[in-house]
């Protein structure tokens, strides 16, 4: 629900405003607005232009269908859209992901490791010696022909996103699965960072947005945004003082 008043162009600009000297990038998900129907359409059209062009920005829309259905997939996101990256899921293979991955300029994070509770229903099934979550991260580092993709791994599995960094030393890790569904979070920033403690995108999304019901929400947002940037870095500090031991 939104703050009392507001309307939802209203909400998102101020959450916007009040955030964006904070983050790296911003990431809606499409579901939300989706279930909108046109209203939803329109806020999403009208959230992208007010958002400045030195941000970048995410579209979480974990598309996965076969390669004719994927080309459309993608020239809405990258074209009609004009996001920065995106999220897809890898589970229709190579071909279902070559039309998000032919765009050389455009980021494309595949699903590796869920935050939800029930990923590990299939994401931990045995694929030979390993489980499937690790295959996909190493046939993400086959697939990647610009040095594009990326990885999306929960940190609600702070283990499983070290064995995936393991796998992928330099690949972007989106880090869902903090704040709300009460992931780890130095646990999870310590094993998603790289070795210079960098290339993870630590994603929040109803901590910062759901942060105070209050009048003063756009505030609260605001220094709900600005703790976990501190903890963030916090970690990121701590693990270059252990790497430097």
């Amino acid at each position: 629900m939104l703050p009392t008043g507001l309307s939802l162009d209203m909400f998102l600009d101020g959450v916007v405003e009040a955030t964006q000297d904070l983050v790296c990038c911003f990431k809606p998900n499409l579901a939300f607005f989706e279930a909108l129907g046109m209203e939803g359409q329109q806020a999403v059209r009208s959230l992208l232009r007010r958002i400045p062009s030195s941000i970048p920005v995410l579209i979480d829309a974990k598309r996965g269908d076969t390669p004719h259905s994927m080309s459309a997939y993608a020239r809405a996101i990258f074209e009609d859209l004009h996001a920065d990256a995106v999220t897809v899921s890898p589970y229709l293979g190579a071909d279902s992901l070559a039309p998000f991955l032919q765009y050389a300029d455009r980021g494309v994070f595949l699903l590796c490791k869920t935050s939800n509770p029930g990923a590990g229903e299939i994401q931990d099934l045995m694929v030979g010696a390993e489980p499937l979550y690790l295959h996909i991260a190493r046939r993400a580092l086959a697939w990647d022909r610009h040095g594009t993709v990326g990885l999306v791994v929960g940190a609600t599995y702070p283990g499983d996103v070290a064995a995936v960094r393991q796998i992928a030393p330099d690949t972007p890790i989106l880090l869902p699965g903090v704040g709300a569904q009460a992931g780890d979070l130095e646990a999870a920033v310590r094993s998603a960072a790289d070795s210079n403690g960098e290339r993870v995108i630590v994603n929040a999304s109803r901590s910062v947005l759901y942060a105070s019901r209050a009048a003063d929400w756009q505030n609260a947002a605001h220094q709900a945004a600005d703790d976990l940037r501190h903890q963030i870095n916090g970690a990121r500090t701590n693990l270059s003082a252990t790497r430097a031991r």
